[in-house]
C-alpha cells in the first residue's frame, strides 16, 4: 500500500508499505477513506516532536471503514464507518480511568498514531485499543463531517471544557487556524457574551466572523490588542483566554489580555520554550491549564455533529486525491491559497 512516511531531518516521502495486520486482540484494521494534514504533522517534519520516530507513517486525523478486528474488540465490527481518535489508550491505567488519556501509560498510549506508530496517511491503518479509539459514524453523517472528530475538534472541545466558560463571559482566542476555529466553535456551546479572535491572518479572522464564531476580530500590529480586549470586557480583560497559535509571542499576549483571576488555556504546540514572567504577572492570580488534548469526548462530539450543533464543513477549503498529498503538504505548510484544512480522499 502507499503511505506518507516521516524520514527525519525535515523530510517526508511517499513509499510502498506492507499492509498492517492484527498484532493484539484489541486491534482493528481500518481502510482509510479520508485523511488530512495537521499542523502537528508539520511540527514532526521540522523535528519539533522529540518522540516522533523516523520511518513512521504520518497521519492522526482520519476516518475509514473497519475491515478486521481482534478477538477482544466488542464495540466495532467489520463494515462500520469510523472516526479515529488521535490518541490510543488502554482505558485501565491510573490516568485513563480519570480521563487523562493523553497520559496513558501503555507503550502505545497517548499520541502514538502517526508519531510513534504508523498512522492514517496510508491506505490502511492498525488501530490499537480499537474499542477506545474508534467512534462509529452515523449513517447520515458524511466522512467530511466526521473527519475532525478525533483531533482538532476534540482539541477545541477539550479546551472549551478546561476554560470553565460561564454564560456571558468574554472569551479571547489567540489563533484563528484550524484549532483556534474549533475552539471558538466549541466555546459557543457555553453561551459566552462575546468571543474575540486574534490572529495575523485577516482572511481567517474574517472567516471566523462570517461563520458566527467571533464577535470581534483583532490583528496584532494593526490593533492595540490589550486595549481592545479590555474595552470589550468592561475594562477588566478577558474572562477566559485560549492560546491556540503557538507563535513567538502569543503566550505573552495570552496572559496579558486575561483579567485578574482568569483561566488561560494553553492548547498550542510550541516549537520553542516559553518564559513564564512571574514578577510581571504577580497579583493577577491567573490559572494556567496546559497540555495535549485528552480525547475523551469523541462520542459526545459525534452526537453534537449528528444533531447539527457542531459543524466543521467550513474548515475544508481544499480537496485532493491521495496521490497529490505531497503537493498538499507544501500548500498547507506554507499557508498558500488561504488554506485551512485539506480533505484527502482515497476513493
Amino acid at each position: 500500500m502507499k503511505a506518507v512516511v516521516y524520514k527525519g531531518n525535515g523530510q517526508i516521502a511517499m513509499e510502498e508499505r506492507p499492509m498492517p495486520v492484527i498484532v493484539d486482540e484489541t486491534d482493528a484494521i481500518v481502510e482509510v477513506t479520508l485523511t488530512t494534514i495537521c499542523s502537528s504533522d508539520i511540527h514532526i517534519k521540522h523535528g519539533a516532536v522529540p518522540r516522533a520516530a523516523p520511518g513512521t507513517v504520518l497521519g492522526h486525523e482520519f476516518v475509514g471503514r473497519v475491515v478486521e478486528t481482534g478477538s477482544a474488540v466488542k464495540k466495532v465490527k467489520p463494515g462500520d464507518r469510523v472516526a479515529v481518535n488521535v490518541e490510543t489508550f488502554c482505558g485501565e491505567c491510573f490516568f485513563c480511568k480519570r480521563g487523562f488519556v493523553n497520559n496513558c501509560t501503555d507503550e502505545n498510549g497517548g499520541w502514538a498514531l502517526g508519531c510513534r506508530i504508523d498512522g492514517g496517511q496510508a491506505e490502511y491503518a492498525r488501530i490499537p485499543f480499537a474499542d477506545n479509539g474508534l467512534t462509529v459514524i452515523p449513517d447520515h453523517v458524511t466522512d467530511e463531517q466526521a473527519l475532525f472528530n478525533g483531533d482538532i475538534l476534540s482539541t477545541g472541545y477539550w479546551a472549551a471544557k478546561l476554560g470553565e466558560i460561564k454564560p456571558a463571559d468574554t472569551v479571547a482566542v489567540i489563533g484563528a487556524g484550524p484549532t483556534g476555529l474549533c475552539t471558538m466553535l466549541c466555546a459557543r456551546l457555553y453561551t459566552p457574551a462575546k468571543i474575540i479572535a486574534v490572529d495575523i491572518d485577516e482572511y481567517r479572522l474574517n472567516l471566523a466572523r462570517e461563520k458566527g464564531l467571533a464577535d470581534i476580530i483583532l490583528v496584532p500590529g494593526k490593533d492595540d490588542i490589550e486595549g481592545a480586549v479590555r474595552e470589550a470586557a468592561s475594562g477588566r480583560g478577558a474572562d477566559v483566554v485560549f492560546e491556540a497559535a503557538g507563535g513567538e509571542d502569543t503566550f505573552q499576549t495570552a496572559w496579558k489580555i486575561a483579567r485578574p483571576n482568569a483561566v488561560v488555556v494553553v492548547e498550542a504546540m510550541y516549537e520553542r520554550p516559553q518564559v513564564l514572567p512571574l514578577p510581571d504577572m504577580y497579583g493577577k492570580n491567573l490559572v494556567f491549564k496546559t497540555g495535549g488534548v485528552d480525547g475523551s469526548y469523541c462520542q459526545e462530539i459525534m452526537d453534537l455533529t449528528a444533531c447539527g450543533k457542531l459543524d466543521t464543513d467550513f474548515l475544508i477549503t481544499h480537496r485532493c486525491g491521495f496521490g497529490e498529498i505531497l503537493e498538499a503538504y507544501d500548500i498547507f505548510e506554507n499557508k498558500k491559497d488561504h488554506v485551512i484544512k485539506y480533505a484527502v480522499t482515497f476513493l
